[in-house]
C-alpha cells in the first residue's frame, strides 16, 4: 500500500486532506540544508551575515555568492537553493529599477519583498513548475525606517528586528530572543549577529567563510572585504 501522502506530493496544484502542499514544504526543507544566515536592525541600519559553508580547501571562497546588492539601499541574503536566489535576485533588481524609472524615486522596501513574494506565490498554484526552494532574508533602508524581512518558499513574508534562516535558523533564533536589544550600534549589531551565527552553526563559524553586508542609512548596501570580516569574527568569537 502506498504512504497517505502520495497521492498529493506528485503535483504542485493538490492539496492534501488536511490543506497542504507537500511541494512547497519539500521547498522549505531545502532551505532547512541551506547554509545559515542572519539579519538583524540596529540604530541606523541592517546587518546581514552569511556562512558560506567552504567544504573544500579547493574553493575560492570568493566565488560563493550569498549576499547581493539588489539596489543602491536593499541587500539580500540567501539561504537554500543559490541558483533559485539568483533568479529572484535578478527579478527584485529589475523590479526595482522599473520603480526609479517610473516613478523617480527608490522603491520602498516593503513594495520590493510583496513583488518578490508575490512572483514566489504563483509557483505554487500552477503545473509543470515548482516552489523556488529558497529563503530570502532581505533588508534596506528607506524613509521608513531600517526594515528586515524573511520570505518563505511560499510566498509568506514577515518583517523581523533579527531574523535566521537555514540549517542554524533554531541556535540563532534562539541566541537572538535572549540577547536582542534595540538601538544597537552598527559595531555591536555585527559581533550579535557573529555570535547569532556562531551558536546556529555549534560554534564553528570558520572567518574565511563568513560574508557581512551592512546597509546604513544614508549611505549604500555595502559588503565587507575578507580582511574586515576576519576582523569582526575574531573579535566577536576569537576566544571561544
Amino acid at each position: 500500500m502506498q504512504p497517505s501522502n502520495m497521492a498529493y506530493d506528485r503535483a504542485i496544484t493538490v492539496f492534501s486532506p488536511d490543506g497542504r502542499l507537500f511541494q512547497v514544504e519539500y521547498a522549505r526543507e531545502a532551505v532547512k540544508r541551506g547554509t545559515t544566515t542572519v539579519g538583524l536592525k540596529f540604530k541606523d541600519g541592517v546587518v546581514l551575515i552569511v556562512d558560506k559553508r567552504v567544504t573544500s580547501r579547493l574553493i575560492e571562497p570568493e566565488s560563493i555568492e550569498k549576499i547581493f546588492q539588489i539596489d543602491d539601499h536593499i541587500g539580500c541574503a540567501t539561504s537554500g537553493l543559490v541558483a533559485d536566489a539568483r533568479v529572484l535576485i535578478d527579478r527584485a533588481r529589475l523590479d526595482a529599477q522599473i520603480n526609479e524609472i517610473t516613478y523617480n524615486e527608490k522603491i520602498q522596501v516593503k513594495t520590493l519583498v510583496k513583488r518578490i513574494c508575490d512572483f514566489k506565490q504563483t509557483y505554487t498554484q500552477y503545473g509543470g513548475v515548482r516552489p523556488f526552494g529558497t529563503a530570502l532574508l532581505i533588508a534596506g533602508v528607506d524613509e521608513t525606517g531600517a526594515r528586515l524581512f524573511a520570505t518563505d518558499p511560499s510566498g509568506a513574508l514577515m518583517e523581523y528586528k533579527a531574523s535566521s534562516e537555514g540549517a542554524g535558523r533554531t541556535g540563532a533564533m534562539a541566541f537572538f530572543e535572549a540577547h536582542y536589544e534595540e538601538n544597537l550600534s552598527a559595531d555591536e549589531a555585527v559581533q550579535m549577529g557573529i555570535k547569532a551565527l556562531n551558536k546556529g552553526n555549534e560554534g564553528k563559524v570558520n572567518a574565511d567563510a563568513v560574508e557581512i553586508g551592512i546597509m546604513v542609512k544614508g549611505k549604500k548596501f555595502t559588503i565587507l572585504s575578507p580582511e574586515e570580516t576576519v576582523n569582526h569574527v575574531n573579535k566577536a568569537v576569537g576566544g571561544k
